[in-house]
């Protein structure tokens, strides 16, 4: 109970409890403070003056104190009462100081057990001890048992276990070190672990995260491909179909210009029987809408062509896809573009050879009277451009346009013939391709076209 109160009334005074620590023995340092004056009794109910020295191997902080323990101490807790230590005028010294500080009365021991002053820093480590005393009066026996050889005795004997019990404590607090360093080291071991675990995972979770996208990525490229298939399936089946339609459409011209042909060979049998020209002006006039029907198929199979060119034009708006049906088709083209400058090569050839074989009907054989009721004819392709009257002398051969149906007579120069033929068609002022004037939409499309190249 006096401890107990001792304490209580201590923290009261100082209001808070002083730094300790269960530092064993063998780890403190008693020679960093010196106790000096220390007498084997103190008078019970009397202040004691503690006296110490400094020595400059310790440095002194605000939190260092002065306690008495009771002898047989283990740690710095056990302390039964205290006093803060005051900090020396020249903290900077190299030399020893001597302090002193006192202990009230009402708070020291009220036994006869063994106690000594202890020194113990900030840390809670005791840096100096002094020799045991007692609280008690002073009397003659307790003079004459001091004295006595026995006591003497009974003191180094008390010390002598004391050291052996400090050695035993130091033995064990070396085999606690021993251990204490042994577990840091399995702890560190643990801690480097558990950081290298941690490590591990995070790594995973950033691997599976990475693993997630990937897969993800692998997806949508799989599904990007699969459209990618469809769509070029789809642009292969549209490539067949408008080849196909474009043979069809070929397949069709081919036939016109067979049928053409037949035409001019019947325009040959037709010059033959120029001398009957009644007959062969009603016959002419049933010819004339013969030919002007071929003409509206002819202009059907036109209106067919322009299908196909804009069939061509959507294809062209894929141009980067079709690169190869581009090629096709310019060349498809060229070739349309040959057979209409041959036509009219072919037209240009007959009407001179109309006009000459006109000429030399004309030198050669007599001219009929008007009474005979015989006409002549030049190129089937052109309207009659003259007329017989009754009475006339000579023949006039005639040319025809073959678009607008206008007649020219044949004395008229070359270039008043071929000026309004060329009127009635374009020319590409890039390949020089001829274009009908009627398809002028078609000849737009074409120069469009080579605008994108």
């Amino acid at each position: 109970m006096g401890a107990e109160l001792s304490k209580t009334s201590t923290m009261d005074e100082t209001s808070d409890e002083p730094p300790t620590s269960a530092v064993l023995l063998d780890n403190c340092h008693f020679s960093q403070v010196i106790f000096n004056n220390v007498d084997k009794f103190y008078v019970p109910g009397g202040d004691i003056t503690c006296y110490y020295t400094l020595t400059q191997n310790i440095v002194p902080r605000g939190k260092d104190w002065v306690g008495i323990f009771r002898v047989g101490w283990k740690t710095t807790r056990e302390y039964y009462t205290f006093m803060w230590a005051p900090l020396p005028s020249d903290a900077r010294s190299d030399t020893a100081v001597q302090q002193q500080i006192q202990f009230k009365a009402y708070y020291l021991p009220k036994d006869d057990e063994y106690y000594q002053f202890c020194y113990v820093d900030q840390d809670g480590v005791v840096r100096g001890a002094s020799v045991p005393f007692q609280f008690r009066a002073e009397t003659e026996d307790d003079i004459l048992v001091v004295t006595t050889q026995g006591e003497v005795e009974e003191v180094e004997l008390q010390n002598k276990n004391l050291r052996k019990e400090n050695e035993e404590l130091k033995a064990n607090c070396a085999s606690l070190e021993k251990q204490n360093i042994n577990l840091e080291k399995e702890l560190n071991k643990m801690q480097e672990l558990q950081n290298s675990l941690e490590s591990l995972r995070s790594n995973t979770e950033k691997l599976e995260l990475e693993l997630n996208s990937l897969k993800k990525e692998n997806k949508q490229l799989k599904e990007l491909d699969d459209c990618r298939e469809a769509e070029l399936h789809q642009l292969k089946e549209q490539i067949q179909n408008v080849t196909s339609d474009k043979e069809r459409l070929e397949t069709r011209l081919k036939t016109a210009l067979d049928h053409m042909d037949q035409l001019q060979s019947q325009v040959l049998n037709y010059e033959k029987e120029v001398e009957n020209l009644s007959l062969m002006d009603r016959d002419k006039t049933e010819q004339l809408e013969s030919l002007k029907e071929e003409n509206r198929q002819l202009r059907a199979i036109g209106t067919q062509q322009q299908q196909n060119h804009d069939l061509m034009k959507e294809l062209e708006e894929q141009k980067r896809l079709f690169q190869i049906l581009q090629a096709k088709k310019n060349e498809a083209n060229e070739e349309n573009q040959k057979r209409r400058e041959d036509e009219l090569l072919r037209h240009l050839a007959q009407a001179e050879e109309v006009s000459s074989f006109s000429v030399a009907s004309q030198a050669q054989a007599p001219i009929p009277s008007p009474e005979v009721g015989r006409f002549l004819f030049g190129n089937p392709y052109c309207a009659a451009g003259a007329k017989l009257g009754a009475g006339a002398a000579d023949l006039v051969s005639i040319r025809k346009c073959p678009t607008c149906d206008e007649v020219f007579p044949e004395d008229s120069e070359t270039s008043q013939y071929e000026a309004p033929v060329q009127s009635h068609v374009l020319k590409c002022p890039v390949c020089s391709e001829i274009f009908e004037k009627s398809n002028k939409q078609v000849f737009d499309d074409h120069v469009f076209c080579h605008g994108l190249e």
